[in-house]
């Protein structure tokens, strides 16, 4: 039994920690809407169109169309990506999977800093830089040892009497997989699907020195830009931050249910 005064230390604790994560937000949004170019915050006077003049003064307008290009693709690829290649190993087990599996998790255990110097000249070499393939390309390569990792877990966490009673009934591997398997797991593919747009979407480093035609940037990079323009302007920058986060907010508040059964369907087995 939790005693009185632990329960009221755990709340009093968890409650500074709730304001320290949300007081920059709530001051951003409220810089977003202030009159004052300097980020003073001024709710007396609410100015709701800063954010239709960043867009306007960004041009945000085709940098959301390559990052909607860019994500939209990345994330239905690495999805179904992870999804074969988890099956394959928790499912079908593959020949050499002790030697393969681990060797896949290399891309998870070495940071992007140690191989983008090569990266960036394998690409360029190919003709892959400024181009919506070379950094789909990237994000999907990136992405795809997490993706087989989180799946591969998901898919072993399935008891394996489900499985052998599909076998014994005639089902193939593609009917387990899409008629058994997949909807058992579709809290993990939800999380995935959710992580691995909030990566694409908000990734910042692997854009900058894969992409530099401003046609084929998206809207991180086009944020990096409208700052280099309009320093002095804290409450458009703090507009323009806004807009750009509202798609990957959107989503998790839409897809919450699903994203926290996906992160604890590992968690207890059976």
């Amino acid at each position: 039994m939790i005693s009185k005064r632990e329960k009221v230390f755990n709340y009093a604790f968890l409650t500074v920690i709730a304001v320290a994560v949300l007081f920059p937000v709530v001051w951003i949004l409220g810089v977003a809407v202030s009159p004052d170019v300097s980020g003073t915050l001024d709710l007396g006077n609410v100015q709701w169109s800063n954010f239709a003049e960043a867009w306007r003064q960004a041009d945000f307008s085709q940098y959301l169309k390559s990052s909607l290009i860019i994500t939209g693709t990345t994330v239905t690829i690495s999805t179904v990506l992870a999804i074969l290649s988890g099956y394959a190993f928790g499912v079908l087990g593959v020949v050499g999977e002790k030697l393969l599996f681990p060797l896949m998790l290399f891309g998870v255990m070495i940071p992007m800093e140690a191989i983008i110097v090569p990266l960036y000249y394998d690409f360029q070499s190919q003709g892959l830089t400024d181009t919506y393939q070379g950094i789909i390309l990237a994000h999907v390569g990136t992405g795809v040892s997490f993706g087989a990792f989180w799946m591969r877990a998901a898919f072993r966490s399935v008891p394996a009497s489900i499985g052998e009673s599909a076998q014994v009934d005639g089902a193939g591997t593609w009917t387990m997989l899409w008629r058994i398997y997949l909807p058992i797991v579709r809290p993990a593919v939800s999380t995935f699907v959710l992580l691995s747009f909030m990566w694409t979407w908000n990734d910042y480093f692997l854009s900058l020195i894969l992409v530099s035609d401003p046609a084929h940037q998206p809207l991180t990079l086009g944020l990096g830009a409208f700052s280099g323009r309009y320093l002095v302007h804290i409450n458009l920058l703090a507009a323009a931050a806004v807009l750009i986060s509202i798609p990957v907010v959107g989503l998790y508040t839409f897809c919450q249910r699903q994203f926290i059964r996906g992160m604890l369907s590992g968690a207890v087995k059976g």
